[in-house]
């Protein structure tokens, strides 16, 4: 397993390691004790899997009184997967990071708490998988417009498909600190 340090701190890009015959592939998604002797000591309570088609944005998405950090990754079909700095008080607050994660990469990302998530679908489909290290609380959910131009995320697609939900979210200058991420509510 490789560990790559994005330019954000804690945003971690894992490459497990992939056992290929004329079969097809081996990989473990996830092995506690080998992560955390790689530095991620993260409990993941629930685990989650998303269907998408080709230009389906989904975020930029948190939890505000319960944060989640995420491990995620794809399964089938090809995304870009970001993640964006909501910590106010933070040196990289409102910066934002994008990965590249496919069936044919087996790359996974690790988003701490703290980052607002979202991904958009560049495949024709996507199955997208992620643990979580709380649960969904659907009235503690907390957004950022997609298209910030503060924040000017480089989405490599222009007009997506969006829920009604993501397409109304408030841009970050918008929201209180109340609204983001608290370093007192870290887990």
């Amino acid at each position: 397993m490789n560990v790559i340090q994005t330019q954000l701190k804690d945003v971690l890009i894992i490459e497990p390691n992939v056992f290929k015959d004329p079969r097809g592939y081996f990989l473990e998604t996830y092995h506690e004790k080998r992560y955390a002797e790689a530095g991620i000591r993260k409990r993941f309570v629930q685990d989650n899997l998303s269907f998408s088609i080709q230009g389906t944005l989904r975020g930029l998405h948190f939890q505000i009184q319960h944060p989640q950090a995420k491990l995620v990754q794809v399964i089938k079909g090809k995304i870009v997967d970001v993640a964006v700095d909501i910590r106010p008080k933070s040196e990289t607050f409102g910066q934002w990071v994008a990965v590249e994660l496919s069936d044919e990469n087996s790359r996974q990302l690790l988003i701490p708490e703290g980052f607002a998530h979202g991904f958009c679908v560049v495949s024709e489909i996507a199955y997208f998988i992620y643990k979580c290290s709380d649960v969904y609380y659907p009235k503690d959910e907390g957004g950022i417009l997609w298209c910030d131009p503060d924040i000017g995320i480089e989405w490599p697609i222009s007009n997506p498909l969006l829920s009604a939900k993501d397409q109304a979210y408030p841009v970050l200058k918008n929201l209180t600190p109340e609204q983001l991420f608290s370093p007192e509510r870290e887990l």
